[in-house]
């Protein structure tokens, strides 16, 4: 089977958010699987993965928020709700967002537009992941600027993919290639492209960087990363 074929399937990149209205805890993380299924009522799905605390807190309060990235947003915001732990930081400590219909969170920074919807229905999605199925409650559209894709992203921002992702497929290294990977989220620096979100120009060797250079996704120290 050619797994390669799935790299066809096209999606976007999301910020979605939840709160435990109980305790008064609030997180958000990075998905990539929100489509909308059905117009009357307008009604959307997101997955995530099971292992996920934003995954637990939809599930116990029953709603979640989508915000729908503009293709400018910067790695380390994507990095920044990606790549850490709710159960560890405060990942919306200096994030721009509201508290509106739901009580989830919803993203306004880095957003074109905004969701909130209520859970109708869940599906299990094999042993990783759960389809929320939810009922938009409230839409707004923040700027008409044009939406990140997963393909933008990994493309043109070189960004990576969590292994919590639905999307997620474990990288084969090129050998031949001087590239340095990220111990931490999988971002690889490539000397041929250099880091242009860091002013760091191509035909920088990962030596030569600066020694305060840090990784563009996760914001990890240049000696997390290891030689491919």
């Amino acid at each position: 089977m050619d797994t390669k074929a799935l790299y066809k399937i096209n999606y976007g990149l999301y910020v979605i958010g939840a709160g435990d209205k109980e305790g008064g805890e609030l997180n958000a993380q990075i998905a990539n699987t929100v489509i909308q299924v059905c117009s009357q009522p307008p009604t959307i799905a997101v997955c995530l993965n099971k292992e996920n605390l934003t995954h637990d807190m939809i599930k116990k309060g029953g709603a979640f928020s989508v915000s729908i990235l503009a293709q400018d947003t910067p790695l380390s915001f994507i990095g920044g709700l990606g790549f850490r732990s709710g159960r560890d930081v405060d990942k919306l400590k200096d994030i721009d967002y509201g508290l509106d219909v739901t009580g989830a969170p919803v993203i306004n920074e880095n957003a074109i537009a905004t969701i909130e919807a209520k859970v109708t229905s869940t599906v299990d999605a094999g042993k990783t992941h759960t389809m929320f199925i939810g009922e938009v409650v409230a839409a707004e559209l923040l700027r008409p600027e044009e939406p990140m894709t997963y393909a933008y992203y990994q493309q043109v921002k070189r960004g990576t993919t969590p292994k919590t992702a639905p999307s997620y497929q474990e990288k084969k290294p090129e050998k031949e290639m001087a590239k340095y990977e990220c111990s931490i989220c999988g971002y690889i620096y490539d000397p041929e492209l250099g880091d242009p979100e860091s002013n760091i120009k191509p035909g920088i060797s990962f030596e030569d960087l600066p020694d305060n250079w840090h990784c563009p996704v996760c914001g990890a120290a240049k000696a997390a990363f290891k030689k491919m």
